[in-house]
C-alpha cells in the first residue's frame, strides 16, 4: 500500500484530497495541518472509509515541524510514495496598502506558502527517490499570472512554481515525478482567511466567486494529474489563455486581471 503525505489537510482542497483518495483505496494517509481539532475530524471521515490514516499536527512555518512530519510518516508506515504540498495562506492588499511596520508578513506568507514547501520536500526526498514516488505542488493562477492586490500572494506562488519546475528537472533521472497544480477561484474560506493589509485576517474575498470551482473538482482534478504523472494541472480556460496571452498580449492579461477583482482595493 501507497503512502501520501497531504499539508494543509483540515480544510478546502486539501481535506477534500484527503476524502476522495481515502475513498477510492489503496493509499495510507499522513495529514498535517495547524488546526488539531479539524484535523482530526477529517482524519475520522478518511477513515471511516477504511483508510490508514495518520494525522500529525505540524505548522510547516517551522522547518523542524515539517521534518518531524515526514518523519512521523515513514516511522508509521515505513515509506513515502507521494507529498502533497497544499498548505498555504491567500493575502489581498495593495503594496501601497501596507505600512512599512506590517510588511513582515510578506516574509511570514513566504514562509508558509515557498518555505514549508521547500522544507517537506528536502526530507521527503530520500523516500520519494527510493520508492520512484512524486512530488505536488498546489500552486495557484496566481503563481502565473500576477494578479492586482496579490502581490504577496504571486511572489510566493511564483516562486513555487519556479522551486518545482526546477527540482522537476533535477528528480527526472531519479523517476520522480514532480506535478504543480495551478488552480483559480475554489469555492473554499481561503481567501476569507487570508491577510489583509495590516496581516490580519481579512474576512472576505477579494474576487468575484460567482463561477468558482467546487472544491470537489479541483481535488478530482488534482489526483487525476497525481495519477497520470502529469508535469502541470491548469484548471480552467481562462487559465490557460491567460498563461499564453501574456506572451503576446501582456497588457490584455492585466486588464483581465484587473477585472477579475469584485471590487476596488481601498487603502485602509
Amino acid at each position: 500500500m501507497k503512502t501520501c503525505v497531504i499539508t494543509g489537510a483540515s480544510d478546502g482542497i486539501g481535506a477534500e484530497m484527503a476524502r476522495q483518495l481515502a475513498a477510492r483505496g489503496g493509499v495510507s494517509l499522513v495529514l498535517a495541518a495547524r488546526n488539531a481539532d479539524r484535523l482530526a475530524a477529517v482524519a475520522a471521515q478518511c477513515e471511516r472509509a477504511d483508510a490508514p490514516v495518520l494525522a500529525v499536527p505540524t505548522d510547516v512555518a517551522l522547518e523542524a515541524q515539517c521534518r518531524a512530519l515526514i518523519d512521523a510518516a515513514v516511522a508509521r508506515f515505513g515509506r513515502l510514495d507521494a507529498l502533497v504540498n497544499n498548505a498555504g495562506i491567500s493575502a489581498q492588499a495593495l503594496l501601497e496598502q501596507v505600512r512599512a511596520e506590517d510588511l513582515h508578513w510578506y516574509e511570514d506568507l513566504m514562509r508558509v506558502n515557498l518555505w514549508g514547501s521547500v522544507w517537506c520536500t528536502h526530507a521527503a526526498l530520500p523516500h520519494l527517490k527510493a520508492a520512484r514516488g512524486q512530488l505536488v505542488a498546489v500552486s495557484s493562477l496566481a503563481g502565473l499570472v500576477g494578479v492586482p492586490g496579490r502581490t504577496a500572494y504571486s511572489a510566493s506562488k511564483f516562486a513555487m512554481t519556479g522551486f518545482f519546475e526546477a527540482l522537476r528537472a533535477e528528480l527526472k533521472p531519479a523517476g520522480v515525478a514532480v506535478t504543480i497544480a495551478y488552480p483559480g477561484v475554489v469555492a473554499t474560506r481561503i481567501r476569507h482567511h487570508g491577510l489583509n493589509a495590516r496581516g490580519e485576517p481579512a474576512g472576505s474575498s477579494g474576487l468575484k466567486e460567482d463561477k468558482a470551482m467546487s472544491v470537489e473538482e479541483c481535488a478530482r482534478l488534482i489526483i487525476r494529474g497525481m495519477d497520470l504523472r502529469q508535469r502541470e494541472v491548469v484548471m480552467t480556460a481562462q487559465g490557460r489563455l491567460g498563461r499564453w496571452l501574456k506572451l503576446i498580449a501582456p497588457g490584455k492579461v492585466e486588464d483581465l486581471a484587473l477585472a477579475a477583482l469584485k471590487h476596488e482595493v481601498r487603502p485602509y
